[in-house]
């Protein structure tokens, strides 16, 4: 009985969210503004999380100053949700006016190389994962949600598009491997905190963060190119820019390519820090012996 219920009212959910993305974007946007200040107020633990993470991040900043900024991260957060919406059932045609994607020649290499796809965890990330897969079959990393009934409709949304492969964080690098031997371009997100295993720890912003060494190894594995990803929520809609490839990379070594990738996430974060995804606990994982932050 317990489940029918929660099941129900999962139901329920996504048939308000269906109906949400009928709304044009601003309406959906105010919606998301209104949202904003409610998990802002009601979201104790996640509000505190976001404000460690912009103190570490930000100590020149003043405590009034990160706290606006942290207000305009959780509006930015419940807009992105929101527009989920619209890339799980709007019409291509309203996505493409919505996403623009510029050098989306860079999808593929001239010389015949792999390519990863380099995105920081910005709100718009999912933005961008619909933009590209209508442009091409792509590979990306899926978590699996607790709530199966949320599960099936996320999962359905990402699929939408040219039958893109989906793989877990479980399934390790190998079926990575494989699918960018086979030409397809990588979606990779690699700034978050997956626990020691497979990660070194290397500055983002300064501070010591667990971070997973996988754009090294698979650029050192396939010859890849990495073409930066970089998802901008803007008033009528995304900017989605794919960069030029790194030069000289993969590097001396793996610890300093991974550097390097944090280095470059920080400057992209210092130009919209509101919209970096904050509510993620970055530094949970500490060297031994080093006091916990959250």
């Amino acid at each position: 009985m317990k489940h029918f219920f929660q099941n129900l009212f999962s139901y329920a959910v996504l048939g308000l969210l269906w109906l949400l993305h009928w709304l044009p974007l601003p309406a959906l946007r105010a919606l998301g503004w209104l949202l904003g200040h409610v998990l802002y107020l009601l979201g104790s633990e996640r509000r505190r999380v976001a404000a460690i993470n912009l103190r570490l991040c930000f100590p020149e900043l003043s405590e009034s100053e990160r706290r606006r900024l942290l207000r305009r991260h959780f509006v930015a957060f419940a807009r992105a949700v929101l527009d989920r919406t619209l890339s799980w059932w709007a019409p291509r045609a309203r996505l493409e006016r919505l996403i623009r994607l510029s050098g989306a020649e860079r999808l593929k290499s001239d010389d015949g190389r792999p390519v990863i796809l380099l995105a920081p965890h910005f709100v718009g990330l999912d933005a961008a994962g619909s933009v590209i897969s209508m442009r091409t079959p792509a590979v990306s990393v899926y978590a699996n949600q607790k709530n199966p009934v949320f599960n099936a409709v996320f999962y359905a949304g990402r699929m939408r598009f040219n039958a893109p492969i989906l793989l877990s964080r479980q399934d390790g690098m190998r079926k990575a491997l494989k699918a960018l031997k086979q030409g397809l371009p990588f979606y990779y997100l690699p700034d978050m905190d997956f626990g020691a295993r497979d990660a070194i720890f290397a500055p983002f912003f300064g501070v010591p963060a667990a971070t997973i060494t996988g754009v090294s190894r698979l650029a050192r594995a396939t010859n890849a190119h990495i073409v930066p990803c970089i998802t901008r929520m803007v008033a009528d809609g995304y900017e989605v820019e794919l960069q030029p490839p790194w030069n000289d990379y993969p590097g001396e070594s793996v610890e300093a390519d991974t550097l390097r990738m944090n280095r470059y996430i920080e400057e992209q974060v210092r130009r919209m820090p509101e919209q970096y995804f904050w509510l993620h606990k970055r530094f949970k994982t500490r060297p031994e012996g080093e006091a916990r932050f959250y």
